[in-house]
């Protein structure tokens, strides 16, 4: 799998955003500025969520159309999880998937859809290499030395498709309509300033 690489900083236009240590060089202001971009894009389609009972039943229907899906789920509604579930002795979810990383900033006091995923077997795409992993060690570090509190969760929606075609249609549906920054298809438009480099060793 190609690896997504670095993203603009956002505040300043220059790639890589690192100082000479190899460090993450971004202000608090810089932080909050971008949080707040995706915050504006992302809280009237959070405000626009279905109740849970519509959710229920959202994936019954096979022949329903992956955008119509993508506006029907109800992220908030779905069980949260540590990002560290996949240690767990027993896997909370088995089988096809499609996940969700969100962020709850106190300082914010809304939600961050930062990326979304499909899969065929919930219990170990996220054991091993990800890239999401990478922008969330390199967001949490920033968020820390911003001294900002970060919340990151992961939920899971287990009522999907068990073949694969149409699962990656409902899983680019769902990127279409919430813009998470952490995919690679959205990396332009919110010029994410973190990177899926792998932790120095």
């Amino acid at each position: 799998m190609a690896r997504q690489g670095s993203f603009f900083d956002a505040a300043t236009g220059h790639a890589g955003c690192a100082d000479p240590a190899g460090q993450l060089a971004l202000s608090r202001d810089q932080l909050l500025a971008w949080q707040r971009r995706l915050v504006a894009f992302q809280a009237p389609l959070f405000a626009r969520r279905q109740v849970a009972s519509a959710q229920t039943c959202l994936f019954a229907s096979q022949e329903a159309a992956p955008a119509a899906q993508a506006l029907s789920l109800d992220l908030l509604e779905l069980q949260p999880q540590a990002l560290s579930f996949w240690r767990w002795p027993q896997a909370p979810q088995r089988g096809a998937a499609v996940y969700f990383v969100l962020d709850r900033p106190p300082a914010l006091d809304r939600p961050l859809l930062l990326y979304v995923g499909e899969t065929g077997r919930a219990d170990r795409r996220w054991k091993g290499a990800h890239d999401c992993k990478h922008y969330l060690a390199a967001y949490g570090e920033a968020l820390v030395r911003a001294g900002l509190e970060g919340r990151p969760s992961i939920r899971f929606c287990l009522d999907v498709p068990a073949a694969a075609r149409p699962r990656r249609a409902l899983e680019q549906a769902l990127i279409r309509h919430w813009q998470p920054p952490f995919n690679k298809e959205t990396r332009e438009r919110w010029a994410t300033p973190f990177t899926a480099g792998p932790d120095p060793a």
